[in-house]
């Protein structure tokens, strides 16, 4: 017992000395797992938004000689042309000079003052690859896109089309039809003579299409677009391909092809079924379409009636008024929240909010009409402290319903 007594107690560092110990193979284990599972770390991408660069100068000004005419290769200056003409055929072709220049859309591109004015026109200068005022030019930098869009009286250019085209198919076009098609003449004939045309005029626009007749060096481009059309018209005026050509652009004249024609119908229908669609709203539409629910039948019905009893609008109607409606709720969205207004249909709690605004105590009494008691007292409260307005001359008509004629002969 004694020597029981007189052992000391086990110290903590003997404690922790007695745990056992895990074996270094486990702990490498652990630190391998831990290894592993960590990976690589994770790459993190940074955007970086650029700002848009100011349209550089295509040309020194000074190589620009204006106010000179075209050098005469006939006997005869056409002004409606600006050309000569009365020349032979092989001198007029022999005569053709290349352009000085050629836009280089990703270098020349920029912005400049007019992009401050909504509906500017595109620069033909810039087309041509000669514009020499940069970003200060009043004309836009850019190609054209799907949203810009003009009268069909002018061209992407602001210039006036005329009624029908000229004798040659060159020169603005005309407005009595829509001509997204391009005649390209005079390509030198090789074995890719297809790749180097697609890759010259895609430059300019979305390509629909591309017909080349290999033996003749021509080649048909359509555009998606058509003002795609009249910028790659100018800026391929004189132009090279590959092999140092004089290009000769013009319009195309209408395709004899039948199945072209059919195809070209059907793009015009598809384009004025989306305007329509536009126009009349996606209700309208669902129900032209035949896939309208069960539900929006009922709501029709219930809101032809325009809260009268067996009385069903026409379709024109209520064609009208759902448009009106999905203009407000657009308009409602662009304005944000705004002050609400009641001014009938009162509910209970309303009505005693109301009532409370008024300093004299209001009166329970019967009402058979639209609104309450206490809603009418506290709209007469308010009428009395707001300046009167003098009564119009005649009655307002509601929008809703519809003008028909009286028996008075004055109408």
């Amino acid at each position: 017992m004694a020597d029981v007594a007189t052992q000391p107690p086990a110290s903590p560092s003997r404690k922790r000395s007695a745990e056992p110990e895990e074996p270094s193979s486990t702990a490498l284990t652990k630190a391998n797992t831990e290894t592993t599972l960590e990976g690589p770390p994770a790459k993190k991408t940074k955007l970086i938004r650029r700002k848009r660069k100011p349209a550089p100068p295509q040309i020194d000004p000074a190589l620009l000689e204006t106010g000179k005419p075209p050098p005469q290769t006939g006997t005869t200056f056409n002004i409606w042309y600006n050309k000569w003409a009365g020349g032979d055929r092989e001198d007029a072709y022999l005569s053709k000079t290349a352009a000085i220049s050629r836009c280089k859309v990703r270098e020349h591109s920029g912005w400049t003052q007019a992009d401050k004015t909504p509906g500017s026109f595109f620069c033909l200068f810039f087309a041509r690859g000669i514009c020499p005022k940069g970003h200060e030019c009043q004309y836009l930098h850019r190609l054209p896109g799907v949203y810009d869009i003009f009268n069909p009286n002018i061209d992407c250019f602001g210039r006036d089309r005329h009624s029908d085209y000229r004798d040659d198919m060159g020169g603005v076009g005309s407005f009595m039809r829509q001509n997204r098609t391009l005649y390209v003449g005079r390509i030198h004939v090789t074995d890719d003579i297809e790749e180097v045309v697609a890759r010259h005029f895609q430059e300019w626009g979305e390509i629909d299409r591309i017909r080349v007749l290999t033996a003749r060096g021509v080649a048909f481009v359509t555009y998606v677009n058509e003002a795609n059309s009249q910028f790659a018209k100018e800026a391929m005026a004189h132009q090279a391909l590959d092999n140092s050509e004089i290009l000769n652009v013009r319009w195309a004249t209408v395709d004899p092809n039948p199945l072209s024609q059919k195809r070209e119908v059907a793009r015009i229908e598809e384009q004025a079924a989306e305007a329509v669609r536009r126009a009349l709203g996606e209700t309208a539409v669902r129900q032209i379409e035949g896939r309208e629910t069960a539900e929006d039948r009922a709501q029709r019905r219930l809101e032809a009636g325009f809260g009268l009893d067996g009385y069903e609008a026409p379709e024109a109607i209520w064609f009208n008024k759902q448009k009106e409606v999905e203009a407000a709720e657009k308009q409602a969205q662009l304005d944000g929240p705004g002050e609400r207004r009641m001014i009938e249909a009162a509910s209970e709690q309303e009505a005693q909010a109301l009532a409370e605004t008024v300093d004299e105590p209001v009166q329970e009494q019967p009402s058979n009409g639209i609104l309450g008691s206490r809603a009418l007292a506290a709209l007469q409260g308010r009428s009395a402290n707001a300046t009167p307005t003098p009564a119009p001359s005649k009655p307002a008509a509601s929008a809703a319903l519809v003008g028909y004629g009286s028996d008075d002969d004055e109408d």
